[in-house]
């Protein structure tokens, strides 16, 4: 039996019990010296002693096992982990709480699970009376990340002025937009001195795309980016080198409450600017609608990626030249949301997940194809989703990638305006599908993917129907 030391668990047991540790000594059958030591981890707790506690008490013997440790750890772990307490708290800390004061651990986890409880109800709350946006941030304390995006979805995700610096510079400049790579590769030496070098993979830190060295202005990208990455990464330098003041006086009216969600701004508004830069905003709008917002034509033309088209098409609303209003979302197979961009008042649930029978989901199935979906929300609200999987990989063979689902949405009556619109029957009341934003506000009672009841409205539950019990097997 591996080293175990649990003399606070062996006191707390005696004083629970009233007893002397003469006392306790003598129904263990061991020395008084002996459970001295036991008792202030100067000897290690043997299977002996632990059989003699079990005949003596009619002790678990679980209740001082390694087992139940590395549980309560995991789930301080969790619990503790929340941002709104502002300190990282180390494993070993966590490992001497459970092991030496397991009872307070378990009530740190129980209040934890408590206010997560009440927090989620708050926000679920704030959905339904559609105060989502501005109530959860308040209910449901935001990460920085978090912080970030919800600072984009308040502007609608449209930043007007970098979009006219970055126009006006493609326009000063003639840039060759769609095979803008070496263009801005050449203007960064001319106008900045930064020389720019193409090094191996390997030469580059891991999940690293470009590294700047401002002591030599030297600029380094990997050479395994092809030449719209390539052009988005010399788009986001130059808003560092160039437009830093207006980045800094954007986050300034911001509400930022602290250095990481500013810094985090800082590379948002950088990297929004890149892609004003490469898609610059008239241009990109005309062909947009030219193309009827053909994600892939739409690529082809301006030497980008499909994510970065779908990323630029949720930002264009410019006033009195305003495109789709689309949302835009980011999914991996686990269904983290990497990422989420908003146009328009589609809600993203920040509670218990999104939806299963949502499209973004069936399209890491069918890899690198684009799924359409008619799409329709509890309260009526009808949306068109399109979903294709991208990948991004780096390095030799073996070396781990990544794949994410990217999805764009709009509501039902722009669908006429793109061309994800043939083949759909707009006007079958069967044609769509109905979801929701995430079972914990779901209120579709009926639903055969229902992973949790909503969320302060308990459902009406037949016996042998419920389709969220999490014993039912099938």
């Amino acid at each position: 039996m591996k080293k175990t030391f649990m003399g606070v668990r062996l006191k707390r047991l005696r004083e629970e019990r009233q007893l002397t540790q003469a006392a306790l000594a003598a129904k263990l059958g061991i020395s008084l010296s002996y459970l001295n030591q036991l008792e202030n981890n100067q000897r290690p707790l043997t299977l002996p002693v632990l059989l003699a506690l079990n005949a003596a008490f009619g002790l678990d013997v679980q209740s001082f096992s390694e087992d139940e440790e590395a549980r309560l750890i995991s789930d301080l772990r969790e619990a503790l982990a929340d941002p709104a307490i502002g300190e990282s708290i180390a494993t070993a800390d966590l490992r001497e709480l459970a092991l030496n004061m397991p009872s307070v651990g378990r009530a740190l986890v129980t209040l934890s699970r408590k206010y997560r409880q009440a927090a989620e109800q708050g926000v679920a709350l704030a959905a339904r009376l559609g105060e989502d946006r501005q109530a959860a941030s308040v209910i449901l304390p935001s990460t920085p990340f978090e912080a970030v995006r919800d600072f984009f979805y308040a502007n609608s995700n449209h930043i007007p002025e970098l979009d006219e610096a970055a126009e006006a510079i493609v326009k000063r400049m003639k840039f060759p937009v769609g095979q803008m790579a070496p263009a801005l590769a050449a203007y960064l030496e001319e106008s900045h001195r930064v020389k720019v070098v193409f090094d191996a993979v390997d030469d580059i830190p891991s999940g690293t795309q470009r590294t700047f060295d401002a002591g030599t202005r030297t600029m380094r990208l990997s050479r395994h980016l092809r030449p719209g990455q390539q052009a988005f990464q010399f788009a986001t330098q130059i808003a560092f080198l160039e437009f830093d003041r207006e980045l800094r006086a954007i986050i300034e009216k911001a509400d930022f409450t602290n250095d990481e969600a500013r810094g985090l701004a800082r590379i948002g508004l950088a990297n929004y600017f890149a892609g004003a830069l490469v898609l610059p905003y008239t241009m990109f709008l005309n062909e947009a609608e030219r193309w009827r917002y053909d994600i892939e034509l739409l690529g082809q033309r301006f030497g980008v990626g499909f994510e970065t088209v779908c990323h630029r098409l949720s930002t264009l609303q410019r006033p009195n030249a305003r495109g789709v209003p689309f949302f835009f979302v980011r999914v991996d197979r686990a269904g983290n949301i990497s990422k989420r961009q908003s146009a328009t008042d589609f809600h993203f649930s920040r509670v218990g997940g999104t939806c299963p029978l949502w499209n973004v989901y069936e399209a890491f199935t069918s890899p690198g194809r684009i799924l359409t979906q008619l799409a329709q929300m509890p309260d009526g609200r009808k949306y068109l989703w399109i979903a294709r999987t991208v990948h991004h990989h780096r390095g030799s063979y073996g070396s781990a990638g990544k794949t994410f689902a990217i999805a764009l949405g709009c509501d039902v009556r722009h669908v006429e305006r793109t061309v994800y619109s043939r083949g759909l029957s707009l006007d079958s009341p069967d044609s769509a599908t109905p979801i929701g934003v995430g079972c914990k506000i779901c209120e579709r009672s009926k639903c055969p993917q229902r992973a949790f009841p909503p969320i302060g409205k308990p459902l009406h539950i037949e016996e042998g129907v419920s389709s969220f019990d999490p014993y039912a097997t099938g």
